[in-house]
């Protein structure tokens, strides 16, 4: 999740809150995903709450389909596009295990309410602490909240990178002129020191509109 867009100034003084102060006032979003027109659900102080981001358009653009088993993962889900479109492009989108994770408590109300207007069963929307410690997963994709800083965004990648399946594959966007680059070398380096069997590599696949698409490979 880059930087807020001036329209979005508002919601983003509280969309990294785990707990909002704001009111919750649910409106309509009419927005494309997956290549089909969809209603969904927004508020106030969740990460673009008016539409679709860029950076989060040019993730799903440039991402490969779902690998076929194992669940998945969204970090940080704001209103639900990456991890609705996660389970939309899986094979059976009614019952794919897609994990959603916000610390933000109203995105994921949110997320789990617009997972139930498209039919999409297994989407769980879940504080960090309440993911499944014990299980690896098949996939990430992720619009990183770059705006936390550097030492909680470094944080949260190593404590979501590690959980890849062997072979799997996370990919991440982010703002060329928000550090994108500096971030792949760092995330490339981090990959390549670890001595637990956890390591990956790291790769840049596509840059479109000033955003880099990362590419994270256990």
């Amino acid at each position: 999740m880059p930087d807020p867009t001036p329209e979005n100034t508002a919601a983003a003084e509280h969309y990294f809150s785990a707990a909002p102060s704001g009111d919750d006032r649910r409106r309509p979003l009419h927005v494309r995903l997956d290549g089909r027109e969809v209603e969904l659900e927004t508020s106030s102080s969740v990460f673009s709450s008016d539409r679709l981001d860029t950076g989060t358009a040019v993730l799903l653009d440039h991402v490969p389909a779902p690998p076929s088993g194992g669940p998945l993962l969204d970090v940080g889900c704001g209103w639900g596009p990456v991890a609705l479109t996660m389970a939309l492009r899986s094979a059976e989108p009614s019952a794919r295990e897609v994990w959603a994770v916000d610390v933000n408590e109203r995105a994921r109300a949110l997320t789990t309410a617009n997972a139930a207007r498209l039919g999409l069963g297994g989407v769980r929307a879940l504080a960090p602490e309440d993911v499944p410690a014990d299980r690896e997963v098949a996939a990430l994709w992720s619009n990183p909240p770059i705006r936390v800083g550097k030492d909680a965004l470094h944080a949260l990648l190593l404590t979501w990178l590690p959980r890849l399946a062997p072979g799997a594959s996370a990919h991440l966007v982010v703002a060329k002129d928000l550090g994108a680059d500096s971030l792949l070398r760092w995330v490339g380096e981090q990959g390549a020191e670890r001595a637990d069997g956890r390591g990956w590599t790291a790769e840049r696949t596509a840059t479109k509109k000033g955003y880099r698409v990362l590419r994270v490979t256990r």
